[in-house]
């Protein structure tokens, strides 16, 4: 059966990547995990189904080689009963054991639905044995001492081949922890119990516990994000050169929207033509004086965040104004607007200094 289930696990074995609905990948990753378990076990005997019920541990250390196959060095112990029906009077007898052996493990949910790391519940069948070491027999030094026929009776610590399959119930609580509840079946000689029957001896364990994932089950690579390109602004074409004056020229104002990109107030060099044109007008005309209103567009950040990028940009024009052309403070007046106002309704267009020069 073990090698059944592992012919067929090998084409599932390469279905290692799980997709989610967000898109989302996921990739199987090898790991060790570690089960701590404690439960029941009943041996098959001559007495009533409750008075052969002892209590009984396990302690495994595995390795999941994919999705389907793992294998874990398991240990199981505690105590084994036995039961005696000798002249109508029933009596049972104790004795303990561990065994340790190792398991063949196939994940049959990963195996028939496909691997996913999100999954709450999963159904895992194993195979595997081991040497169960039996010892501290005295109660059946006792019992034969008083006259019961014990044809296997031993007294030393005994080994005996046991084979073992069962079933786990895993129940997903994180990444790096399960619940399990397990059952399995346990096959060993006739010696076992020290009684002839002329069959194998048996025991059944009932174990509840925890599977702890030592290291990442799994490397997830997120789904890739379309960059968000912003519009260049348009480059800006100088305006012909206007023609000489006419006597008593009339002077028209100047204006300069000097734009800016997102979460920007740093000025291009595209955009640094036109504060040279506001910076030449105030030369040139000694009386004019010049308003600088910042924006910034509403359809991005939040009012916070806008304010400062608006007064920013307002800043960065009134610093290469009086740093970089040496136009007086007394000429230059500047408002910050954040986004409470849009001057333009593309909204791209707003993350702006506009400045506005006057001749007197």
């Amino acid at each position: 059966m073990a090698g059944a289930l592992l012919a067929v696990g090998t084409s599932a074995m390469a279905q290692a990547t799980y997709v989610d609905a967000e898109g989302t990948e996921y990739q199987f990753k090898k790991h060790l995990f570690l089960d701590l378990q404690g439960g029941a076990q009943y041996t098959l005997g001559e007495s009533k189904f409750d008075k052969l019920l002892s209590p009984n541990v396990q302690l495994g250390l595995g390795y999941q080689f994919s999705p389907v196959f793992g294998a874990r060095i398991a240990a199981n112990a505690w105590q084994s009963k036995g039961g005696f029906d000798f002249n109508h009077a029933n009596t049972t007898y104790k004795f303990k054991y561990v065994a340790p052996g190792i398991d063949f493990m196939f994940n049959l949910s990963n195996l028939f639905c496909g691997w996913n790391p999100n999954r709450v519940f999963n159904v895992i069948a194993f195979l595997g044995g081991g040497v169960n070491f039996a010892f501290d027999n005295d109660d059946v030094r006792d019992m034969k001492a008083a006259g019961y026929e014990f044809k296997y009776y031993w007294q030393k610590t005994t080994p005996t081949l046991v084979g073992r399959g069962g079933l786990e119930l895993g129940f997903r609580l994180s990444d790096a922890v399960s619940l399990l509840v397990e059952g399995n079946a346990n096959v060993l000689n006739d010696h076992y119990n020290s009684k002839y029957g002329d069959n194998p001896d048996w025991y059944f364990n009932g174990l509840v516990g925890l599977r702890i994932n030592l290291g990442k089950t799994y490397t997830k690579v997120e789904k890739p994000v379309a960059p968000v390109t912003q519009p260049e602004p348009k480059p800006y074409v100088a305006p012909e050169p206007a023609p000489a004056p006419e006597p008593a020229p009339v002077i028209e104002p100047i204006r300069r929207d000097v734009f800016f990109t997102i979460n920007s107030t740093v000025i291009s060099e595209t955009e640094a033509v036109k504060v040279r044109d506001i910076a030449n007008y105030l030369k040139k005309y000694p009386k004019a004086k010049v308003v600088v209103s910042g924006y910034a567009d509403k359809g991005t950040g939040n009012a916070r965040i806008n304010a400062r990028l608006a007064a920013g940009r307002a800043d960065v024009v009134v610093k290469a104004l009086k740093e970089q052309y040496g136009i007086s403070a007394d000429r230059i007046t500047y408002n910050s607007y954040g986004d409470t106002v849009q001057p333009f309704a593309e909204n791209d267009l707003n993350r702006v200094s506009i400045c506005v020069a006057n001749p007197e």
